[in-house]
């Protein structure tokens, strides 16, 4: 299906980096001026604001994920340019200047001293000189190494775990090879099934990094005096799919990573891979949340295998939706990109299935809608760490 000759259209940023997206996004540093950016967005045609409740009295490692999460997003490459708002200059400065280095074109906006009306006014400026800008950029054609892509599950049952989680695990070991950039996480879901990765990490070093990350997380629920997951792993709709265990729902989830693929690095929350391969990135569970934290890191393509069924979409990412299951794909059609129910009556290979999916990726890539993006999705929720202050 793919191999190193294969190339997709893309959009070649100022840092040599490629997007499949070219959105010029409004930028919230916090709660206060999420209205300022939802009018600039109503009033520049092909602008996108992107709200979020947080920003007001974080601190430490949880004021640096903020930090990392929004200038992540607006340096993601399917971000053509950015106009950033926040309530204090100072903050605001602090994105503007880090989205910056990238070489896109960004600016930011204070409200104090000002209100909404004139920053509105002013942003607003701003954002329809970009949004034309970016209107002439022209997809040129990039190799398939340089497509960045991510994935995460979600609403998992036994179909996942036998055919969706897989497919995604498939087309892993055919980009693996070619030196794509690729990223799993879910660090609760891997409970179980630690030991699994452990012997898949490419070297020792990379181990150690990756049972660091999971046994901070083991160490944040023996703090909260948990003994275990029964609360929340599995999830209600995982049980009612057949999953009994968070060792049964450890074993699926890690089947995205296929068969081959080596872990080949480990990254905190919403940082960035350094060099080509798998990366373990440590991150919640939680659909919306992981998939932000993608965004945020770079990656340009989502996979999203799910089983019960799950809508989740993303502003800047575009989310694949593979689906083993035939009773959710019957039920829910218009939230399904990929239908690999056939794995499971035998009328599918699993190497046809990742093939299917790989075609799918790039026919996203060069352009066309999937569906959580034709339904509207735009979740953007991000994690926080600590109460605020």
């Amino acid at each position: 299906m793919i191999d190193k000759n294969t190339t997709f259209m893309g959009y070649r940023r100022e840092n040599k980096r490629v997007g499949v997206r070219n959105h010029v996004i409004i930028l919230p540093v916090d709660d206060l001026s999420n209205a300022a950016c939802e009018a600039v967005a109503h009033n520049i045609k092909g602008t996108m604001a992107i709200p979020h409740p947080y920003g007001r009295l974080q601190f430490g490692a949880d004021l640096d994920l903020h930090f990392r999460t929004l200038i992540g997003t607006g340096s993601n490459p399917n971000v053509a340019a950015v106009v950033v708002i926040g309530i204090e200059d100072a903050w605001t400065k602090k994105i503007v200047d880090a989205i910056a280095t990238t070489g896109k074109p960004v600016v930011g906006f204070g409200i104090e001293g000002y209100g909404d009306h004139e920053t509105i006014k002013r942003a607003s400026k701003m954002a329809k000189e970009y949004v034309q800008w970016a209107s002439e950029i022209q997809r040129v054609e990039c190799p398939i190494h340089e497509l960045w892509v991510s994935t995460k599950c979600g609403e998992s049952d036994t179909t996942s775990g036998c055919g969706a989680n897989p497919t995604v695990g498939a087309a892993f070991d055919k980009l693996h090879p070619l030196g794509n950039y690729l990223c799993f996480g879910e660090t609760s879901e891997i409970t179980g099934g630690e030991s699994i990765v452990a012997a898949r990490c490419a070297n020792d070093k990379v181990r150690d990094q990756f049972m660091f990350m999971f046994n901070r997380y083991q160490d944040l629920i023996n703090r909260h005096k948990t003994s275990d997951l029964s609360d929340s792993q599995p999830t209600k709709g995982n049980i009612a799919g057949g999953l009994t265990t968070i060792e049964e729902k450890a074993l699926g989830n890690i089947q995205k990573i296929g068969k081959k693929c080596t872990v080949d690095g480990v990254i905190d929350k919403a940082e960035m891979p350094t060099h080509p391969g798998l990366w373990f990135m440590d991150s919640s569970s939680a659909a919306a949340e992981m998939v932000t934290l993608c965004a945020a890191s770079g990656f340009a393509v989502h996979f999203f295998p799910t089983g019960q069924g799950n809508v989740i979409g993303n502003p800047i990412l575009p989310v694949i939706k593979i689906c083993a299951n035939p009773r959710t794909v019957r039920l829910m059609p218009e939230h399904v990109d990929v239908d690999t129910s056939a794995l499971l009556q035998s009328e599918l290979t699993l190497e046809g299935a990742g093939d299917k999916l790989l075609e799918c990726m790039l026919r996203t890539a060069n352009g066309r809608l999937t569906s959580a993006e034709a339904l509207g999705h735009r979740e953007f929720v991000l994690t926080r760490l600590y109460e605020s202050a």
